[in-house]
């Protein structure tokens, strides 16, 4: 790379993304090779006559666009294309033709932690089937009037330890991710900070970036947030919102305290923070703790949904808020998604006041425990933080991995898995040495277990069993 140098004499728009296009197109054209270390940031800003803000938010699209990795100290690396990837050790998905987003054909996908399939399809298709013979003209309308019986299911379904809301405060949606930025594009406006850990579910921090909102990051430990530091951030940038995971937080895995709890609450109405709860991994879990909607319930939104122990394609989610809140949130939720479709809604409702939300949640958490169990197994001696019941791990590298090129290890050998910057709210100074996998997507156990043997074998070889250049 000492000799090369963008080409920017054509293009439209702001320089850093005629910078981002030049180089994903020496990419494309193999001008710059899979594996091959982009010029320094200081450096290629002085070339081309430029700040390295400018630079360092070429790079920054560029990894949004999925062409590097990068890490603190280490560097900016040009990523395998999918037609430059090994071939993969894992057989094809049994549906032929089947297409991944954002992802290379035939790879075992450890990057997803949606519901196992324990055979919830035929369920789901009887349902589907119903639904459209009892229900045929709201099938073929928008929908107007949401009935009771999807209130009560959301009721019903966000519904933990003592915590039991009233379906006067529920919001039906279309998942707990449209939950979430339901709340967060009603009560907040643009240039309004909305708090998050630096490791969290970024989509999140992305999505409201998009409209507008800025991030404000809070340090976090082993136990989850720090309330001191929410009182800090507090102080300091004034945010309307914090977006939080108490319970099996992804990706960490931390579970929150009863005392920072109430310590959070605390900071909360002190400084007139609405809290968003995401509780859609902690309904996986018996954690006792009570949710943070029982310490602040004058302020704090409540999402989740059946992605994660039902089935993510039915797209069914909800949320619980304080009245005042509930018809901002219920118009920007249709400003948003465009509406709730009726047939998935009321498939929704009837999974869950059927019972057999229920039942299918218990035989996936089993298969869950049953794959984690596998995973235990496998990885003993190694660091990694994990629950019987959630569908992730969270792994810390040993030297001297790093965790982009640890992904990039694992993706040449047929696994694809989520380095630490998948989690990163904002640009964030820490590192963590660690990667997320999850064990739910696979078909069989045994695939997981060959996945995790990949994982362990990587571990275990170190940056001496992999060398990205051919």
């Amino acid at each position: 790379m000492t000799n090369w140098l963008p080409d920017l004499s054509s293009g439209s728009g702001p320089l850093y993304q005629r910078l981002a296009d030049s180089i994903e197109s020496d990419i494309d054209k193999g001008v710059i090779d899979a594996g091959a270390k982009l010029p320094p940031q200081r450096d290629l800003a002085y070339d081309i006559g430029t700040t390295v803000g400018t630079v360092g938010r070429a790079y920054q699209l560029l990894r949004e666009r999925g062409l590097v990795s990068g890490e603190v100290g280490r560097g900016t690396y040009v990523l395998a294309r999918q037609s430059e990837t090994a071939t993969p050790e894992f057989a094809a998905p049994a549906v032929q033709g089947t297409r991944y987003v954002d992802a290379p054909p035939g790879k075992l996908r450890f990057d997803s932690t949606a519901a196992p399939d324990i055979g919830q399809g035929a369920i789901v298709a009887d349902m589907l089937s119903r639904t459209a013979q009892d229900y045929p003209h709201e099938i073929s309308s928008y929908t107007r009037d949401f009935p009771d019986r999807w209130f009560e299911a959301g009721a019903r379904w966000l519904s933990r330890n003592s915590f039991r809301p009233a379906t006067e405060a529920i919001v039906p949606t279309l998942g707990t991710h449209a939950a979430v930025m339901a709340a967060i594009a009603a009560l907040t406006t643009p240039g309004d900070y909305v708090a998050f850990e630096h490791l969290t579910y970024s989509q999140i921090s992305r999505s409201a970036g998009l409209i507008g909102r800025r991030t404000a990051l809070v340090a976090s430990d082993e136990e989850g947030i720090d309330p001191e530091d929410f009182e800090r951030v507090c102080a300091q940038k004034h945010p309307k919102m914090i977006f939080l995971m108490p319970t099996a937080q992804n990706p960490t895995l931390a579970c929150l305290s009863a005392p920072r709890r109430a310590a959070i609450a605390r900071v909360a109405r002190e400084y007139n923070v609405v809290l968003i709860e995401d509780d859609l991994y902690g309904s996986l879990t018996d954690d006792p703790a009570p949710l943070l909607a029982e310490y602040a319930p004058e302020r704090t939104i409540v999402a989740g949904g059946l992605s994660k122990s039902v089935a993510a394609g039915v797209r069914g989610g909800w949320l619980s808020c304080p009245p005042a809140y509930r018809h901002r949130i219920r118009v920007a939720h249709k400003m948003i998604t465009g509406g709730m479709p009726f047939l998935l809604a009321e498939v929704n409702a009837r999974l869950v006041l059927s019972g057999q939300a229920d039942d299918i949640s218990r035989r996936s958490i089993a298969e869950i425990s049953a794959r984690m169990a596998i995973v235990r197994e496998t990885l003993a001696g190694f660091a990694f933080r994990s629950h019987d019941k959630v569908p992730f791990v969270w792994l810390t590298l040993p030297e001297p991995w790093l965790s982009g090129t640890f992904k990039q290890a694992c993706l040449e050998h047929g696994v694809l898995i989520d380095d630490e910057d998948e989690f990163k709210a904002g640009r964030s100074e820490q590192v963590f040495h660690a990667v997320r996998f999850g064990v739910s997507q696979p078909k069989r156990r045994e695939d997981v277990a060959g996945g995790v043997a990949v994982i362990r074998r990587l571990l275990e070889e170190g940056r001496a069993g992999y060398d990205s250049f051919s």
